[in-house]
């Protein structure tokens, strides 16, 4: 767990908006794409998210309801931190959880930014995020 670097300003939550578009976006670390273009996080290649999305992968477990199934209706509010934290954690470093994780070490390998994570974040936590609706 001493491998989970923490957002610099401790916000963890950005705008699940951007969120969304990251999710779908499977671009990034590939000889094709041009130095310089931001990684995706290509989520609903292992994950079920929004049940609007007609395809998903199935490697992952579902995220449909992240935040709702774990009672988080407020991001800010002291009742979530545990939740908030471990999601960042998982997604920063998921190998410090489970040192078999096949997800992606987004935080730890550089393959996302701190502001592209709290848009992730959002969409999985954000009570308005279609992810909880």
């Amino acid at each position: 767990l001493a491998t989970i670097k923490l957002p610099s300003d401790g916000n963890y939550i950005g705008s699940w908006k951007e969120g969304e578009k990251l999710a779908q976006n499977g671009r990034g670390n590939t000889w094709s794409d041009k130095e310089g273009t931001p990684n995706g996080g290509n989520c609903y290649n292992c994950h079920k998210i929004s049940k609007e999305e007609l395809s998903n992968g199935t490697i992952g477990p579902s995220l449909y309801n992240y935040g709702k199934l774990r009672g988080v209706t407020d991001v800010k509010a002291e009742s979530a931190k545990a939740t908030v934290q471990y999601t960042w954690g998982k997604m920063f470093n998921s190998q410090a959880y489970n040192a078999c994780s096949s997800m992606p070490r987004f935080g730890h390998v550089g393959a996302l930014t701190e502001a592209q994570m709290r848009d992730l974040m959002a969409l999985l936590l954000d009570p308005e995020s279609p992810v909880n609706k």
